[in-house]
């Protein structure tokens, strides 16, 4: 018997309804290329990356207030938004939930020479190769591997992003550095602002580019807030002209049983790697880093100002703690010189204030009170007080003048002046050298130096 027209028109309604799921209705808007893709309330389960097409260009895609979209239990993809070969695009006012407790797994990071983004999957939205890309309002939880990561992208502006509880662990069950904002390969003219992180497995935000990559250029990290992160809150790496100001931060290093340490390497407030110079890290204030404050690994020719530290905790409370301020150069294509590090608030440090080497810095108007709260070299095993042979003076200083780091590099014609160093025996150890270093050759003016009961 043949059915009612009527009827059949019903069936074919209900069958096109069952079948258009939410996230193919979405797939089809964002093929347009460009215009506007207004998304619907409610839930958008994905098992597969939404993509942008290629060239896509002049897009704005905008969220409900309800908008969220999820990886499903067997989501597979680079990102759960992905954006290649575009110009003009812009996001804002959604929420991505990157479902890490059924997707979670153990991610070793990417070897020597490979991008970040053509290792992790399960990010929250990818963009490569692209320009004029702004991102605003939206929040990622749960995500397995980074919430945002910018890879060659020229003028990108990342504000209001708020992420928090992502990440995942290495196969030693250790950070593998995802969880938060990336950009890499050669990112110019970025800005990340006014973003709020929380519980991040690895890094909060930062650059990075291997050796031979494009360096990134031109950018803006500021008035960002960041708590709990077992890496580095900031990390600029392999860049120039980048400013770091206005950050705030707490709880850097924690959970101490998901830090990794390599070599010497310690979680840190603010970290640089690579070749870093021409760079500004100002008025960033951190509390209870259980590392160092200032990790900074190939920085040159730059500044350090105005920044504030403070660790109220007892010695015993920082399992991982160190420096202040140490200075590096592992990168061979960089050396240590002309930093200036001024007017700066070190308030309780484990170790040595700060561990300098290279030539032509100056140091004023700095000042580091609650120095060397474990005491070494008194201290003993109790704080595991490090010992380096022939170098009593190393994790016990004020300000040690050193020869070398990764690599030589003796501390010469640095001038040291208008700083107040107060802690463990400052009044002896307030400004030290290596055994090789001569003092004679820096520029040491009229500094405090005085001893301070610590805990």
């Amino acid at each position: 018997m043949a059915l009612p027209r009527n009827t059949i028109a019903l069936l074919v309604l209900i069958i096109c309804s069952c079948s258009n799921k939410p996230a193919d209705q979405v797939q089809a808007m964002l093929d347009k290329g460009t215009g506007l893709v207004k998304l619907p309330a409610g839930t958008i389960e994905l098992l597969t990356e939404l993509r942008l097409p290629p060239n896509a260009h002049d897009l704005e895609i905008v969220g409900e207030p309800t908008t969220v979209i999820r990886a499903g239990r067997e989501f597979q993809g680079r990102a759960l938004i992905s954006i290649a070969d575009a110009k003009n695009i812009k996001i804002r006012g959604v929420q991505f939930d990157g479902n890490r407790g059924e997707l979670d797994r153990r991610i070793d990071p990417p070897p020597g020479g490979t991008a970040f983004a053509q290792h992790f999957t399960s990010n929250g939205v990818l963009i490569a190769n692209s320009s004029n890309i702004h991102i605003s309002d939206l929040h990622f939880h749960d995500m397995l591997a980074f919430a945002i990561i910018g890879t060659s992208v020229k003028r990108i502006k990342i504000e209001k992003v708020r992420v928090v509880e992502s990440g995942s662990r290495n196969a030693s069950g250790k950070n593998n550095t995802s969880g938060g904002i990336l950009l890499e390969e050669g990112t110019d003219d970025f800005e990340v602002i006014d973003c709020e992180l929380r519980k991040i497995s690895g890094n909060g935000i930062w650059t990075h580019s291997y050796p031979g990559s494009p360096r990134n250029y031109r950018g803006l990290i500021a008035r960002n807030s960041i708590e709990t992160v077992s890496r580095f809150a900031i990390q600029v790496g392999h860049a120039n002209k980048v400013r770091v100001e206005d950050n705030r931060g707490k709880y850097i290093g924690y959970p101490a049983s998901e830090v990794e340490r390599k070599g010497t390497e310690s979680p840190a407030a603010i970290a640089i790697s690579g070749k870093v110079d021409e760079g500004t890290l100002t008025r960033n204030r951190f509390e209870d880093v259980n590392g160092r404050c200032f990790d900074l690994d190939g920085f040159h020719d730059g500044e350090v100002s105005k920044n504030v530290c403070i660790n109220r905790g007892k010695a015993e409370d920082y399992e991982h703690g160190n420096f202040a301020l140490m200075l590096n150069n592992s990168y061979p294509e960089m050396e240590s010189q002309l930093v200036t590090i001024r007017d700066n608030v070190f308030d309780g440090t484990k170790l040595t204030g700060m561990f300098i080497i290279g030539k032509s810095h100056e140091i004023t108007g700095n000042k580091l009170l609650n120095i060397n709260k474990a005491g070494c070299n008194e201290g003993g095993e109790k704080f595991r007080c490090p010992q380096v042979i022939g170098e009593p003076n190393f994790f016990q200083s004020g300000i040690f003048l050193a020869a070398r780091a990764d690599r030589a590099a003796p501390s010469e014609d640095v001038l040291i002046e208008g700083n107040e160093i107060r802690g463990h025996k400052m009044a002896t150890r307030c400004i030290m050298t290596s055994t090789i270093v001569v003092a004679g050759k820096q520029r040491i003016g009229t500094n405090i130096c005085a001893d301070q009961d610590v805990q």
